[in-house]
């Protein structure tokens, strides 16, 4: 079962508030069924997804769809559970606020009000056309899709007055709501109450983090390691010309001192080279000191430079 299965199945496993099942049903009705021959079809790949649907139409609505069981055959074989709703249609239609033009079911937007009419709707709406990717094997990812841009942009409303950032997009003839936050996907799960799945997201993001932590700070340490033998490496260069044009006397014995140690251990930072110097001499000095004495060398070096430029 995919991931976007066991979240649905949680969905419907839950108990909604009483006051609230219909707005979860008119979302559904809304964006999940179609309409042919003077009624409402509703299909589903879930035989439980079925039953409590089937059960939550006869509830709300006290109509009993008829039911068809069709194996399909393409790529696999599987079962698909159709609901057909003929008797009563003009209720059902009337209280989804659906419009029925040239044989099309054209949906018009709802007035909720409380956040517990909004969180009701959006699940039904997830049920009827959302999915998320598995957190193991992709990407953060959840969409809803729908067939206008009018639709999109009222589900997009919905999710952003619950502080979801989803942005709206047109793929092909369609049009998805999508969210890529890791963070906003976890609240989504929270709205849906999908406890398990919920659970399962936020072990897969946390172990993810942490590997992309560990990742950071293994990045972090190997270029600082990089710029610690580069910036060695230039000094001894440094160094090296200043024995060629005899400068070093000119430097003070604590610059020297530096010096010598910068030569024996090239590859150290600066810190390390001053716990060196610290514990083999009577010379204690700290990480900032290193550098000023480097800075002198530097500075005794482009001085040297700039009188053999002007000769």
């Amino acid at each position: 079962m995919s991931y976007t299965a066991k979240i649905k199945e949680e969905i419907v496993d839950e108990n909604l508030p009483k006051n609230d099942e219909h707005y979860f049903l008119t979302s559904f009705i809304k964006y999940a069924s179609r309409f042919s021959n003077d009624s409402l079809t509703l299909t589903f790949e879930n035989p439980k997804i079925a039953r409590i649907m089937y059960n939550l139409i006869n509830k709300v609505y006290v109509i009993k769809p008829q039911i068809t069981i069709r194996i399909q055959k393409r790529f696999r074989t599987k079962q698909i559970y159709i609901l057909s709703i003929r008797n009563g249609i003009n209720r059902i239609i009337d209280d989804c606020n659906i419009k029925i033009k040239n044989g099309k079911l054209i949906n018009e937007d709802i007035d909720l009000k409380k956040d517990s009419e909004k969180k009701s709707y959006i699940k039904g709406t997830f049920l009827a056309t959302g999915s998320v990717s598995d957190p193991n094997t992709s990407g953060y990812h959840m969409e809803f899709v729908f067939n206008t841009k009018k639709t999109s942009d009222f589900i997009s409303n919905i999710l952003h007055e619950f502080n979801i950032n989803s942005k709206v997009i047109k793929r092909s003839t369609k049009y998805m709501v999508y969210v890529k936050a890791s963070e906003e996907i976890s609240d989504m799960l929270k709205i849906f109450e999908a406890n398990q799945s919920f659970f399962y997201f936020e072990d897969i993001r946390t172990k993810k983090d942490h590997i992309n932590m560990v990742n950071r700070l293994n990045n972090c340490e190997q270029a600082n390691l990089d710029k610690t033998i580069n910036t060695g490496l230039k000094q001894i260069e440094d160094i090296k010309y200043l024995k060629e044009n005899d400068l070093i006397t000119l430097l003070d014995e604590k610059t020297q001192i530096i010096i010598n140690y910068r030569e024996k251990y090239p590859e150290l930072s600066y810190q390390e080279l001053s716990e060196v110097i610290s514990m083999e001499t009577s010379y204690h000095i700290s990480k900032s000191g290193i550098n000023h004495h480097f800075i002198k060398m530097r500075e005794l070096m482009e001085r040297h430079k700039n009188k053999s430029t002007a000769k």
